[in-house]
């Protein structure tokens, strides 16, 4: 079988390249462009530069031009005015006023769709000059489109919640899904989401389907965020139509140009059909990841280049596993390609007027090892310089990240000239790295940090821990979904996570009473409920809940000071509140007050934003024998309020302070 997919893998490489000398042309008329080569041809309207037609393979047009709201492919935005705490303002389609033609030659055609603006439009569309860039290249069964955001020094202030590229397909041809090697299947029908079909849940995005067209779809629940994905994982996603056969394929080569690093999770592909290329968005964030701009505040920033992949083969029999391997070797290949060349803008530093940095990080932490640890895996990015841990919120630069190799090594190529911190963080090490001293990065130069040694938060020796610091709750217990919350793709899948209505299952295994967690005999796998939720009390009420940790100190030490560390991996509009051997003291050892809007539980996620707490806790509260440590989530008004915890350690004092 292998051999017959490589086989028909070539065929679908042949197909996609064979008349690699074929030209670009372009035609013009008043209020179209026309652009194509011998693979497709894209029809814009003219000067507003939507995408109203992709012709490939027989098909006529790709794209869905009769939804009652939103048609074919096109950029879009969404912004509040700068006094707003939503994520949600008011939506603006971006319509070029001036067309020009960058560059018009048999290889290439760059065409530009540029929205101006001026103070007459203060309230009709966000503050921005924005510059829509579509490239077609001879021989390539594809294009690339970029945009130049711009918010000069006279515009005011304002609040960027979302900004992204979109294609909508045709419902009548597009029905099977992928985006990874375990997360493709054929898609439900947009009309299964309508009133009559589809049974909104417990939010709009959530819709059981009670009548689709399909019967095969009957019970499923369809949620776009079901199909979220991390940004360094979010490199081609895409549709299959199999009459005739055709993929539709989003390329992303590099992530410089996304916000709050490699773990922020955005959308994808999801029932429409529709095509998403996401560069800002407030999902598993909430308000701390928008980007809010001042006034006179200078700022210019380029997202993309994407490339839009279409592809075909000759054998329907095959055609999904062969389309999906040849989108992933085209993925290589533009990810390989990165720089790329061709881009016209200035704005847009091609490879030699690029940086680089390499150098090697170890770990220092004397109660795992006398020796310096090698940080294997590490995660490792340059951002714009800020606080300890800010990249996960920094939106308006550009980020560079790698993981280091066995020996702990890194080297990062093709960053933007700039000024930047650098930042880590080490799977089984709790914290944050970021190195004291601001990088500048220049066209050509390369960068050696040498040695840098990182020392995690530590007190004294683990007495005892829950779960592994590596920023998800993935390794605690997900229960299986309600049988009536069904998602298919899910059932027997590693990211059972992703099933709808999870929230409501810690009710069901505790009716009665809260977690309890006994060290060294429970196990964090099978008796640490992945998030602490609400417990639902009635149809729409619900209540905080408080989880206990109980543990055996064979003696104390009356003059140390104990250290509780709590690292999160996600709070929505939560209070946690942490007492020692006593449920109701007030005040309690430590409270977070209000934190966090990352909506992760309702978003099927295991992560949002990352937390880390250190809590003292004093020889006094503690006993000889069995301590118990309350862990109360107060804020308990709705479903989606709640935490998931990350990693969970009591250190002793330390060693020095109990000879």
């Amino acid at each position: 079988m292998q051999k017959i997919y490589f086989s028909l893998y070539i065929f679908c490489i042949y197909l996609n390249s064979f008349v690699s000398s074929a030209a670009v042309e372009l035609h013009v008329s008043d209020d179209q462009v026309v652009m194509y080569n011998d693979f497709l041809q894209l029809t814009f309207t003219k000067p507003a530069g939507h995408i109203i037609g992709i012709q490939y393979n027989g098909i006529d047009n790709l794209l869905e031009l009769h939804n009652p709201e939103l048609n074919g492919g096109f950029w879009d935005l969404n912004w509040s005015d700068p006094e707003s705490t939503q994520t949600r303002g008011k939506f603006d389609m971006i319509n070029g006023t001036n067309f020009e033609i960058i560059l018009q030659n048999e290889e290439q055609v760059e065409l530009s769709f540029k929205r101006t603006w001026d103070s007459s439009f203060e309230d009709e569309h966000s503050p921005l000059e924005i510059d829509k860039r579509f490239i077609m290249l001879s021989g390539s069964s594809g294009f690339y489109s970029y945009a130049i955001y711009e918010h000069r020094e006279d515009m005011p202030s304002f609040s960027l919640n979302e900004a992204r590229l979109v294609f909508m397909l045709t419902k009548e041809k597009f029905h099977y899904m992928a985006m990874a090697d375990n997360r493709q299947r054929f898609m439900p029908l947009p009309d299964d989401r309508l009133p009559g079909r589809g049974q909104e849940l417990a939010y709009p995005e959530a819709v059981l389907l009670v009548n689709p067209v399909e019967p095969e779809f009957t019970g499923e629940v369809d949620d776009k965020y079901q199909y979220m994905c991390e940004n360094k994982d979010n490199k081609v996603h895409g549709w299959i139509s199999l009459d005739p056969l055709v993929g539709f394929w989003q390329i992303t080569p590099s992530n410089e140009f996304r916000t709050c690093g490699p773990l922020k999770q955005d959308l994808t592909s999801h029932v429409g059909p529709v095509n998403l290329a996401m560069f800002v968005s407030a999902h598993y964030g909430g308000v701390d990841v928008v980007l809010n701009f001042k006034s006179g505040e200078p700022w210019k920033k380029v997202f993309g280049p994407v490339f839009i992949f279409l592809n075909t083969s000759s054998d329907k029999e095959n055609a999904v596993p062969v389309l999906w391997e040849n989108a992933k070797e085209q993925m290589r290949t533009e990810v390989q390609s990165w720089p790329y060349h061709f881009p016209l803008s200035e704005d847009f530093p091609q490879s030699d007027q690029r940086g680089s940095i390499s150098g090697t990080l170890l770990v220092d932490d004397s109660y795992v090892s006398n020796d310096h640890i090698l940080a294997v895996g590490a995660h490792v990015g340059l951002a714009p310089p800020g606080e300890v841990g800010s990249f996960q919120r920094e939106g308006k630069g550009y980020q560079f990240w790698t993981n280091t190799n066995d020996e702990g090594h890194f080297h990062i190529e093709n960053i933007r000239p700039g000024v930047y911190n650098l930042y880590a963080w080490f799977p089984g090490f709790i914290g944050d790295f970021r190195w004291e001293k601001l990088i500048t990065v220049t066209q050509g130069g390369s960068i050696d940090v040498g040695t840098l040694v990182y020392k995690p938060p530590r007190d004294g020796p683990t007495l005892w821990e829950i779960g592994t610091p590596d920023r998800s709750a993935a390794e605690f217990f997900v229960p299986d979904p309600d049988p009536k919350y069904i998602n298919k793709l899910y059932v027997n899948h590693p990211d059972k996570f992703r099933q709808y209505g999870l929230w409501e299952r810690y009710a069901d295994l505790y009716p009665d009473k809260d977690l309890v967690y006994t060290v060294g005999i429970s196990q964090y796998h099978k008796d640490w409920f992945y998030a602490q939720v609400t417990r639902k009390v009635d149809n729409d009420l619900y209540t905080g809940t408080t989880w206990q940790i109980k543990f055996q100190l064979e003696k104390v030490d009356q003059a140390g000071v104990y250290k509780l560390r709590l690292a999160l991996a996600s709070a929505t509009f939560s209070i946690l509140e942490v007492r020692v051997n006593d449920e109701e003291a007030n005040p309690p050892v430590f409270s977070t007050g209000s934190i966090g809007k990352d909506n992760a539980i309702a978003r099927h996620g295991i992560h949002g934003l990352y937390w880390l707490f250190n809590v003292d806790i004093h020889s006094t509260q503690l006993f000889e024998g069995e301590n118990t440590i309350f862990l109360k989530q107060a804020n308990g008004s709705k479903f989606q309020f709640g935490v998931m915890y990350d990693y969970i350690r009591l250190e002793g004092p330390a060693l020095s302070s109990e000879n």
